[in-house]
């Protein structure tokens, strides 16, 4: 079966829809995040950042 006719099968786009890219069907290779991780990475960077203005202040 061809990609375009199984991916009609799977759902329906409404009409409006039409020629829209449908990105949640794209599975991509690489690094996989989750949204906490990415919000405890940001905190920590920033809490860093703080720490070292504070430690060594400019001049």
């Amino acid at each position: 079966m061809s990609k375009t006719r199984k991916r009609r099968e799977e759902a329906q786009m409404p009409i409006a829809g039409a020629g829209l890219i449908r990105f949640f069907q794209d599975e991509s290779t690489g690094l996989k995040v989750g949204p906490k991780a990415v919000i405890v990475s940001s905190i920590l960077i920033m809490l860093t950042v703080l720490f070292l203005y504070l430690m060594f202040p400019l001049t």
